[in-house]
């Protein structure tokens, strides 16, 4: 989501669409089994997939007949129902959970009965998260008076105010304990997990963006990351290694406009980068550009391609590769994250996902457009829905995501064709009462199993019970950071 002091709001129409699905009670019905579905052809299980006419009421929930929802953790103590959750990753059959003030550990080695193990209070917007080994970094993106996590709001335009990186111990998950933190440029909004080659050390690359001429320490133009190193043996040493320029032309100047006519956020900084560390490729979003970098020196990115979509693309906000490493999909957060862009009016080719083939060899490698993806599912006019956060289902020979789309509930769809990418599994749930905004923030796929963090209902949990992903149930690790990803070729059986 964008950062809260510079969000745009709207609110917009909605449509209907003639869709037809099953509507579940948790308490009642179940899904299908892996057997129930077997056999079918691609046309048949299709039909399994059709949404159902109309939109579904408040809190009711529909899904395709592949999807279980197992679990939910509604929003533990301390805190409330103003705590917007964010990120996750996990660590070895346990899920750590951000949101606006704090984190979560969740024990998830039962997917069915996922339990809380411990919670910390550190407020500081959006507390995106990743783990490595013992240690747990938060990204602080609100200006604070200090690092700590008894810090109250300071304005910004105080050169005092703080915001950066923290890193937490969490060799003890009852007990997570705070270590050291970073102060970086216009804070951190997100950061992205970057291993060294010799395990020694490990790097954060801090997105952040939004600089005004008011604020002493996020100045324009801010065409930059932070790049952060961390001893692991070491991480109270952790320090400010350089404050890498990525955009020395300024990068795309953006354009006006509303949501309905369309506009372009000019780049000032990244809003996320993802990383596949064995191929040392990374891939940007960054506000107005999508960037393909070669990161063989992990302390230098280094730009291969980079592209805009000035008709369709308003603000670049994250992205994945495919296992292969050659695609990439980013996503599109039209609105923010806070607008109902799900709809007729705004149609199926903004606030979506673009899928782009990386072609050629070397420094010559290319992005190269293919195709968008985008829910057709009805969301009504109070619901806040775009792209957003989600990661690869590790099945071989196939490109299949899971993805989280605000209330637009969260999509499992196929991009093995970058030119017709296919939805075959969804769930989600009706509005939100008095017209509240919410969703579900990021759907990751972890040892064979869903996992969602909404930032109204708390942490859930999903089965996906087709054949077309069976496989994946196979394939096990033992830390996710999904921005930072892993070949699962050596995964697969042979």
């Amino acid at each position: 989501m964008t950062r809260r002091r510079r969000r745009p709001a709207a609110v917009l129409g909605a449509f209907a669409l003639s869709l037809s699905v099953m509507t579940w009670a948790p308490q009642a019905t179940a899904a299908p089994d892996d057997a129930d579905l077997a056999g079918l052809s691609e046309t048949q299980l299709s039909s399994q997939e059709q949404p159902a006419t109309g939109l579904p009421g408040v809190d009711e929930i529909r899904h395709t007949r592949n999807i279980k929802h197992l679990a939910n953790l509604p929003k533990p103590a301390p805190f409330t129902a103003s705590s917007t959750w964010s990120d996750l990753a996990f660590q070895n059959g346990y899920a750590f959970d951000g949101n606006y003030d704090g984190f979560v550990i969740y024990d998830v080695r039962n997917p069915h009965k996922p339990s809380i193990v411990s919670t910390v209070w550190c407020p500081g917007s959006q507390n995106d998260i990743s783990v490595k080994d013992n240690l747990l970094f938060l990204s602080t993106d609100s200006s604070r008076s200090d690092n700590s996590c008894a810090s109250t709001p300071l304005s910004a335009t105080n050169k005092a105010a703080w915001e950066g990186i923290k890193i937490f111990d969490i060799s003890d998950k009852k007990n997570p304990k705070y270590v050291a933190a970073v102060e970086t440029r216009c804070g951190s909004h997100t950061h992205t997990l970057v291993p060294d080659k010799k395990g020694k050390d490990v790097y954060l690359y801090v997105s952040s963006y939004g600089p005004n001429a008011t604020f002493p320490d996020c100045q324009p133009p801010h065409d930059l990351i932070s790049i952060v190193k961390v001893p692991l043996k070491d991480p109270a040493s952790a320090s400010l290694l350089s404050e890498t320029v990525l955009f020395p032309d300024g990068g795309n100047p953006g354009r006006d406009g509303t949501i309905e006519e369309g506009y372009v956020r000019a780049t000032s900084g990244c809003h996320d980068i993802t990383v596949y560390p064995s191929k040392d490729l990374a891939a940007g979003a960054c506000m107005g550009d999508g960037v393909l970098w070669d990161i063989s020196d992990r302390e230098k990115p280094r730009e291969i391609s980079r592209v805009q979509d000035n008709v369709n693309f308003a603000f670049w906000h994250s992205a994945t590769f495919n296992n292969e490493g050659t695609k990439v999909v980013f996503t599109d957060e039209l609105g923010g994250g806070s607008a109902p862009t799900c709809n007729e009016k705004i149609g199926p080719t903004r606030g979506a996902d673009g899928i782009y083939d990386i072609t050629g060899r070397g420094d010559g490698r290319e992005l190269e457009f293919r195709s968008y993806y985008k829910i057709s599912r009805t969301q009504g006019d109070t619901e806040n829905c775009v792209a957003h956060n989600g990661s690869l289902i590790p099945v071989q020979g196939r490109d299949i995501m899971v993805q989280a789309w605000y209330q637009g509930g969260i999509s499992i769809w196929d991009f093995t064709d970058s030119r017709n990418p296919k939805e075959i599994g969804w769930f989600e749930r009706g509005p939100l009462p008095n017209g509240a905004g919410g969703g579900s923030w990021s759907a990751y796929y972890y040892n064979g199993y869903i996992f969602s963090s909404d930032m109204a209902k708390g942490f859930d949990v999903f089965d996906i019970r087709d054949p077309r992903t069976a496989t994946a149930k196979a394939i096990r690790v033992g830390e996710l950071n999904v921005q930072t990803q892993g070949a699962y070729r050596d995964l697969f059986p042979r």
